[in-house]
């Protein structure tokens, strides 16, 4: 049985991007700009834009990745690692309770504000070292070149916000 799949150009997956693109830069952004104009006088800061990209970018993507990958863990062995194998499956779950994990302590961060440099340096590295794990295998497609921006991206936003607020 082969553990990955022979395509050399796996399709995009058009959801996932959607999905993810909007957790880690549309929601963030639009909240951060709620949350200016609903409080006049509350200057832009990075420390704002910070408490709204932890808890969506961090938060729900990783809560929501969670549930994906706990309930239907074959969604990303086969579209983001290319994995067909039913034995990751485990461990895929597993990735899944973690991401339930990492992206509660994100969505508890907007209302306890102690712990979102807490969830900006443990889910950075995470990040980062997802970000890194794609990069050293090379993209298979898309799917997983979109997941290795993004991973890098987050990973340097919650490094920035971690220098700038400690």
């Amino acid at each position: 049985m082969t553990t990955t799949k022979e395509k050399s150009n796996p399709e995009v997956n058009k959801q996932y991007i959607a999905i993810v693109s909007v957790l880690t830069i549309l929601l963030p952004t639009i909240c951060t700009i709620g949350e200016i104009l609903m409080n006049k006088g509350i200057p832009f800061s990075f420390a704002l834009f910070g408490k709204w990209f932890i808890f969506s970018a961090v938060g729900l993507r990783l809560f929501l990745a969670g549930i994906k990958q706990t309930t239907n863990p074959a969604f990303t062995a086969r579209e983001i690692f290319h994995i067909d194998s039913p034995e990751s499956l485990p461990i895929v779950r597993e990735l899944g309770f973690a991401n339930l994990c990492f992206g509660l302590i994100g969505i508890v961060s907007l209302f306890m504000p102690q712990w979102r440099v807490v969830s900006a340096f443990g889910s950075g590295l995470y990040y980062g070292i997802a970000g890194l794990q794609h990069l050293l295998k090379k993209p298979a497609g898309a799917n997983e070149m979109f997941a290795l921006v993004t991973d890098i991206f987050i990973f340097i936003l919650l490094l920035l916000y971690c220098v700038t607020t400690i």
